[in-house]
């Protein structure tokens, strides 16, 4: 060997002698990470929370405590009012898990992730649609479970959002003259959402918009349909008095779309 190549290894020897010792990686204990994450969680530290339950998934992601972990981590950002951050994880795990033991409480979480975020009236109801269709899964699969309850309260206000909007677009409508485009909208407040609170406007406006397009009949059959279950409400009043000042009253054409519509949801 030459003096030189000795030289060298000499020299690396030394060099790493003066150095500390590397310290080997010591993964924690299962049961650490999902103490540690829970007691954050109880801290209200929620997005810490959240990343230490996701841990319990990265360092064992095969043991039992995986799929409760995601979960978690959906709880904590959903609690911490991370809503859409909470959908992600419910997402992963309905992928995941798809007949895992929480999927239908997760399916309830997004829903109401969904609900919370749901905007006034006059603004877009997405975040209404969603909530409603999580809510209707909750309904149609897990009727029987303690979700279901709470899952249709808040579906009813999720159909009253969407029929706030669809009123909205329509008014708007019915104010420009595009009598068409107008009453399509309150046809599917009519057909759709007729638990809601629109409906009597919705009828109301239907009878309005086809009374400016001089189509009678149909215009009287809403207003005998919106006064014989609504007589003492103000729309009623008001499409009367529409109907009146074009010379008509209020009368029902069963062959007309409002009257099978209103048949077929009765």
């Amino acid at each position: 060997m030459s003096r030189l190549l000795i030289l060298l290894i000499c020299l690396s020897l030394a060099s790493c002698a003066g150095e500390e010792p590397l310290e080997l990686y010591s993964p924690r204990e299962l049961n650490q990470i999902y103490d540690s994450a829970v007691n954050l969680l109880e801290d209200e530290e929620y997005e810490l929370a959240a990343n230490e339950f996701l841990n319990v998934e990265r360092e064992y992601p095969y043991s039992i405590w995986s799929e409760k972990a995601i979960v978690m981590a959906g709880y904590a950002l959903y609690k911490g009012r991370r809503y859409e951050d909470s959908i992600i994880q419910y997402n992963r795990y309905i992928q995941l898990y798809p007949n895992g033991d929480s999927t239908a409480y997760v399916n309830y979480l997004m829903g109401v992730s969904y609900y919370l975020q749901i905007a006034n009236l006059g603004r877009d109801q997405l975040n209404a649609k969603k909530a409603l269709k999580q809510f209707n899964l909750i309904l149609e699969r897990y009727s029987e479970t303690d979700y279901a309850a709470d899952a249709r309260l808040k579906k009813d206000l999720a159909m009253d959002h969407i029929a706030g909007e669809e009123m909205e677009i329509g008014r708007f409508y019915l104010k420009k003259n595009y009598f068409s485009a107008a009453i399509n909208r309150f046809k599917n407040v009519i057909s759709n959402y007729q638990t809601t609170s629109h409906i009597e406007e919705a009828l109301a406006r239907y009878a309005e918009a086809y009374m400016s397009m001089g189509v009678y009949s149909e215009a009287q059959t809403a207003a005998a349909i919106l006064g014989y279950n609504y007589p003492n409400s103000d729309w009623y009043e008001y499409t009367y008095d529409q109907l009146m000042k074009g010379g008509v009253k209020p009368q029902e054409n069963n062959s007309s779309w409002v009257s099978k519509a209103w048949e077929s949801i009765s």
